[in-house]
């Protein structure tokens, strides 16, 4: 049954089935399927319908007829309106019973490949307190709840905090989050706290005025943490700041400030200034120490990122003779991870300074037998670089979520290395990946693995060995 909402159709007592992409559930609807936000599986509700296309529609609750036996109370007050962690309200083991599904469905329905019975999800040991990184951004004009909107008081609109969904201008003010262990709580409310009592001008990000524009909190398994603050403006007041960040949390060993007066909020094109401590803080696997700079990239929930680099020196069966390619090394950690296994590992990024930091960490754990290439994938990895470097006995790939170009599936069918190991964040395009690698390749082991609790996102491995 349906009714209107305005210009808007409204369909009652729809019935969620289960879980769809992108975290969104699916119901159907006289053969219609829609996909629906922040319901779980087995809810009766109404929904707003918000798009509608031939094939299918989307929309969002309007009323709770009757919850699902499976929902739990979400612990995050933030629940809802951020958009971080859109699964609290679905127990963890169901949340990895999706997840798992998740690469099934994508395996079997894109790459319809033949395939080995699929491994167990490995889900993580912690469900929170599990993020390495943190990003926050201040507002002079900050998202107001309904029920602050419901006070009718003339509210204080500075606030640090995340993005809403959707809304490049729009903050959510954080009072606690559940993503990162302490101190990081204490020092964005502290930050946010001195901030306003010293006057110090938060950042209209229509207007582009103010000062104080973001917040990043770092920290790594050996207890390390590094702050940068980004400023728009040089003033006398922001060594207010960082002094009292100083003071106040000495367990913050890298303080640095960044200067950015552009439009947005990205400074990998600017320089980072050190205000007290080192310029870095240190990551550690097994001994294999890695150097995290401002700029770097590192797994953000590290100690799954372990489980997961484990299940990929598995997967790769080194004996310690081997060649190895690391593709999309980023600052190469896969590749200094599984150096002291292999005869030789090849890295090959696309990001200059991560390929930097790659070096750097051979350096610091005293590998010789590694080599790191920038530039774009499919413009390095050609017959010229082949004709030039002894091919690889393995092969692994762990490509961004748009997966690998057509050029570079193309090469490692010329290439015809004896195993490609496919690490990916996306189940969907390595899916679409492995489909064009079967004229040559054979699945023969795959293990999805949980890198972000409370989340739809999945990682997945698979190996693949050359046909006979």
């Amino acid at each position: 049954m349906a009714k209107y909402r305005g210009k808007k159709k409204v369909l009652e007592q729809v019935l969620v089935e289960g879980i769809a992409a992108e975290g969104k559930c699916i119901a159907r609807v006289d053969e219609q399927v829609i996909f629906i936000e922040k319901v779980a599986p087995g809810d009766v509700v109404d929904v707003l319908i918000t798009r509608k296309k031939p094939s299918f529609m989307e929309g969002t609750p309007v009323k709770f007829h009757s919850y699902s036996k499976d929902r739990v109370e979400p612990f995050c007050e933030h629940f809802g309106t951020c958009g971080g962690c859109k699964w609290q309200h679905i127990p963890y083991d169901i949340q990895l019973k999706y997840k798992h599904q998740q690469v099934v469905d994508n395996l079997q329905r894109i790459a319809k490949v033949e395939l080995p019975e699929i491994s167990p999800i490995m889900g993580s040991a912690k469900t929170q307190y599990y993020r390495n990184k943190l990003e926050y951004t201040f507002t002079n004009w900050k998202w107001l709840t309904q029920e602050e909107i419901e006070t009718g008081d003339e509210l204080d609109r500075r606030a640090l905090g995340f993005h809403i969904p959707g809304r490049f201008d729009k903050i959510l003010q954080i009072h606690n989050c559940y993503h990162q262990p302490d101190p990081s709580n204490a020092i964005r409310l502290a930050t946010e706290k001195f901030c306003k009592e010293n006057d110090i001008p938060f950042y209209d990000l229509v207007k582009k005025t103010g000062n104080v524009r973001n917040l990043i909190i770092r920290n790594s398994v050996k207890n390390e943490w590094m702050v940068i603050v980004q400023f728009a403006l040089e003033d006398e007041k922001n060594s207010l700041l960082l002094e009292f960040l100083k003071t106040e949390f000495p367990q913050i060993t890298s303080l640095q400030f960044v200067i950015n007066d552009k439009p947005n909020e990205t400074f990998h094109d600017l320089p980072v200034q050190v205000y007290s401590g080192k310029d870095f803080i240190m990551e550690e696997m097994e001994g294999i120490q890695f150097k995290v700079g401002p700029k770097s990239f590192y797994q953000t929930n590290a100690e799954q990122a372990y489980e997961l680099y484990k299940v990929t020196r598995d997967f790769a069966g080194l004996t310690g003779d081997e060649i190895v390619y690391d593709l999309y090394t980023g600052t190469g950690t896969i590749a200094n991870f599984v150096a002291n296994s292999a005869r030789q590992v090849v890295g090959i990024e696309y990001v200059e300074a991560a390929i930097e930091d790659a070096k750097v960490n051979s350096e610091i754990n005293g590998l010789e037998n590694t080599l790191f290439y920038a530039g774009d994938m499919k413009d390095i990895l050609n017959d010229e670089f082949m004709a030039e470097h002894t091919r690889p006995d393995v092969i692994i790939t762990d490509p961004p979520r748009a997966g690998m170009h057509q050029d570079v599936v193309d090469m490692l069918l010329k290439i015809e290395a004896k195993k490609i190991v496919y690490v990916s964040c996306n189940p969907a395009t390595q899916a679409r990946d492995i489909g064009w690698l079967d004229s040559k390749y054979k699945v023969t082991r795959v293990q999805p693995v949980d890198m972000f609790p409370q989340t739809h996102h999945v990682e997945n491995v698979v190996l693949l060995e050359l046909k006979v």
